[in-house]
């Protein structure tokens, strides 16, 4: 910023004008902020394709690995959605992800720890 404040006199002039005049800073905050959301929701609905036809060439030419993606995730959804129509408390999960554990689908066994690591010989001391 200061390369910007040393050498712009353009630059300089701004700063003047958003410190004196509360009106130019947000005309000048409008511009910067407001202004470049709205080119870019221009651009995203200007390249943004509704066909049906490429929609189903693309999901005809998925890749396996995605397809399987998406069936989870919509099993996952589905069981989150579920869990909160029936009002459960779901707080659990944050916990267990907190603690570094997995919740599992069984009701009556819902967080599963992760497995406490094994000492093995070589981590024990040697006895001579």
């Amino acid at each position: 910023m200061s390369v910007l404040w040393e050498k712009s006199e353009t630059w300089r002039w701004i700063v003047r004008k958003t410190r004196d005049s509360k009106p130019f800073f947000l005309a000048f905050a409008t511009v910067c902020g407001v202004v470049p959301g709205v080119i870019g929701y221009c651009v995203m609905q200007a390249t943004n394709s509704r066909n049906p036809q490429l929609e189903a060439e693309l999901r005809r030419t998925a890749r396996p690995d995605s397809l399987m993606m998406g069936q989870v995730n919509r099993e996952r959804l589905a069981e989150y959605l579920g869990e909160l129509q029936r009002k459960e408390d779901t707080n659990d999960r944050y916990v267990a992800a907190l603690r570094g554990e997995t919740l599992i689908r069984k009701p009556y066994e819902r967080i599963q720890p992760i497995p406490k690591e094994n000492t093995t010989v070589a981590d024990q001391p040697q006895k001579k």
